[in-house]
């Protein structure tokens, strides 16, 4: 009873948190989970259909083709933004002169509108003789590309357009793992002779392996996000190429008025984020004692 009465002002200040959590985040995590047995077109009255809209999953070959294209949207896109992000980083612990004004260079993406960034990709790889790509291309013989409008393109530069906005974010997190990193560690390492790129693997990048973990989780929750490129540039195509299920499960909601499927692809979603996170958790959420 003492320590409920220590504690109560912190209790009272967590109130308002814990209201705006259970209306915003369980209430409608209730609410869509009933939708799932449910058909509403939004006008009129929702309907108890059973299990029916999970039937409609289980043979919707557009919901399946629409996780594949997120899957791999995911393969070009996870470790490519790691990879960047954690070279970014390298280069501006490297004292290099104009660190900060490179690490502002590439942070710059982060901040700027993924509309204006997105409409000046599309303009880069156009696919014609005047988009700029092409052109650049031609200097080298290489034939006009079409780009987003080939099944087998669009989804790839989809995700290098995300590697590009993001690779700033995961510099930052790496920079500040760097900083972390106690340097006679390195210098230990220097004294038995270890080489650059020796001490990378067998010092640096074993000890940013919680930062490994946070941008993995993170930048996999987004891959499965992803929807604004896909809508800004794609519209889903050609030929579902670039559908992901986010984009599936706004056009099935917001176009098509099937908030109850909506419902179940966004529960699917959600247990594929979950198995997923589980994975990364067991093989990169380790302890890291220096």
């Amino acid at each position: 009873m003492t320590q409920l009465k220590r504690n109560g002002i912190i209790y009272v200040f967590l109130i308002p948190i814990l209201i705006h959590f259970v209306i915003f985040q369980v209430i409608p995590l209730i609410f869509s989970l009933v939708l799932t047995f449910m058909d509403w077109p939004v006008i009129g009255t929702p309907t108890y259909i059973g299990l029916e809209n999970w039937q409609s999953f289980f043979t919707d070959k557009i919901a399946w083709k629409s996780i594949w294209n997120t899957v791999m949207f995911s393969v070009y896109y996870i470790i490519p933004a790691m990879a960047v992000g954690l070279g970014l980083a390298l280069l501006v612990n490297s004292q290099v002169k104009g660190a900060n004004f490179f690490k502002a260079v590439y942070f710059l993406p982060v901040v700027t509108s993924f509309v204006i960034i997105s409409g000046i990709w599309a303009w880069m790889f156009k696919g014609t003789d005047y988009g700029i790509i092409n052109y650049v291309l031609s200097w080298f013989g290489i034939d006009t590309q079409l780009f987003f409008s080939n099944s087998k393109q669009a989804l790839i530069l989809l995700a290098g357009l995300s590697v590009f906005k993001v690779c700033g974010s995961n510099m930052v997190y790496y920079f500040a793992g760097l900083k972390s990193i106690p340097k006679h560690l390195y210098e230990a390492a220097r004294i038995d002779g270890a080489s650059s790129w020796r001490i990378f693997w067998k010092v640096t990048f074993p000890l940013l392996l919680p930062i490994h973990f946070y941008v993995g989780i993170m930048t996999t929750i987004g891959s499965f996000q992803v929807f604004d490129s896909a809508f800004l540039i794609t519209g889903g195509g050609p030929n579902y190429a670039t559908t992901t299920i986010v984009y599936y499960l706004y056009e099935e909601g917001f176009t098509g008025l099937r908030f109850g499927y909506a419902s179940v692809l966004a529960y699917m979603l959600f247990f594929i984020i979950f198995a997923i996170s589980l994975v990364q958790r067991k093989y990169l959420g380790k302890e890291v004692t220096y």
